[in-house]
């Protein structure tokens, strides 16, 4: 079956995670990804551990569906070569320092010049504009940054950091989605463009709650902890043998709610009585609700919650998650039968397309795997 992307070609100068996830996410649909590495060890990820026979498995699962050729951007023969590849290229993904690739001679306005179909997607830290420009970006810089951090952990804590690479990852996201646009603008153009991602803005977007306050209030957010700023109840409680998560901000659930846990009372309360009053007690509201949900197990609250419709669920960690009955029904772990290394366990694709459906079609690639073939297939294109 035929992917969405077939025939697109897709030259990959990234590191690390940022564009690698946004050229996964093109390759699991279908497109041709050529990653250009360097001699050197190639991609910084290749040396992130857990490894599995020395290979990284972090490596593994976001460069799927790649090919690997060296090129030493040292050297004007291997920069010659990453320049004939941009001219075959649909789309090339970057993510150096701004400025990096132009003093190579392979910046935007040349490579535009002699391929202007060519879609040129730059992922950095701050983006190629302003004066954090030149600042390099990493995932944490960009969440403290971003308000990501200052808004995360318990009120009277320290700033967190999510544990997750949140920005490296949306950044990837939203360079995808903006190669699509890009090729959709393409088809009724003929033209390529520019498209300029930074970590930093891709955090800040994720703010959308936050966002509203500033834009209402003038004033800085309140760090809530597990609290939610429009919603109550709304958070994680403590059972008598692990965790639950609840929303039972709706009235009609906060009124079924009452009536499960044995205080009828507490929906006429005037404390309590809408969801803005919730809200705005809080403080008083959590402990009313912990008190009683550490009193049974969770197996107990989910099935009454769930009987009267009101959304709860398990906290389930991140192997219970993978091997749940639903996660095994979507199919989120899926395995490649590699000829050399057997079956290799991977997450699915995470776009979901039913006509052209995204799929692993190759491992992750060893350093310069593909180099000959790569360079056969640029010398037939020079020959035709």
């Amino acid at each position: 079956m035929n992917t969405a992307l077939d025939g697109l070609v897709v030259l990959d100068l990234t590191n690390f995670l940022s564009g690698p996830y946004c050229t996964m996410l093109l390759g699991d649909m279908g497109a041709d990804i050529i990653k250009v590495e360097r001699p050197d060890g190639g991609d910084d990820a290749r040396r992130m551990p857990p490894f599995v026979e020395g290979r990284s498995q972090p490596f593994a699962v976001w460069n799927r569906n790649k090919r690997s050729i060296v090129a030493d951007l040292k050297k004007p023969d291997d920069i010659e070569l990453v320049r004939r590849l941009a001219l075959r290229a649909d789309v090339l993904v970057e993510n150096f320092r701004p400025g990096t690739l132009a003093r190579l001679g392979l910046g935007w306005e040349e490579l535009h010049a002699a391929n202007p179909r060519l879609i040129w997607c730059s992922i950095s830290g701050f983006g190629q504009t302003g004066p954090w420009a030149g600042h390099g970006g990493l995932d944490m810089m960009a969440q403290g940054m971003s308000g990501l951090m200052a808004g995360n952990g318990p009120p009277e804590d320290e700033p967190y950091r999510l544990p997750i690479a949140i920005t490296d990852v949306t950044a990837g996201m939203f360079s995808a989605i903006a190669v699509l646009g890009a090729l959709q603008a393409r088809e009724r153009t003929g033209e390529g463009q520019r498209i300029d991602q930074s970590l930093f803005e891709a955090g800040v977007s994720l703010g959308v709650y936050e966002a509203a306050h500033v834009f209402t209030h003038a004033t800085r957010p309140q760090r809530l902890g597990q609290l939610h700023r429009g919603s109550a109840p709304y958070r994680v409680f403590r059972t008598r043998d692990g965790y639950i998560t609840l929303g039972a901000s709706k009235d009609k659930f906060w009124q079924a709610l009452c009536g499960i846990i044995g205080q009828p009372g507490l929906a006429d309360d005037p404390r309590f009585r809408t969801n803005a009053d919730r809200v705005a007690n809080n403080a008083q509201l959590v402990p009313l609700l912990q008190e009683t949900f550490a009193t049974r197990d969770s197996a107990h609250w989910l099935g009454a919650l769930g009987k009267a419709g009101i959304p709860a669920e398990p906290v389930l960690s991140y192997d219970e998650a993978l091997a749940h009955p639903q996660g095994v029904a979507r199919g989120l772990v899926v395995e490649f039968e590699d000829p050399q290394r057997g079956a290799v366990p991977h997450l699915a694709p995470p776009v979901r397309l039913e006509g052209t459906p995204a799929r692993i079609r190759r491992r992750a690639p060893d350093l310069g795997e593909h180099s000959d073939e790569i360079r056969a297939w640029l010398a037939e294109g020079i020959a035709t």
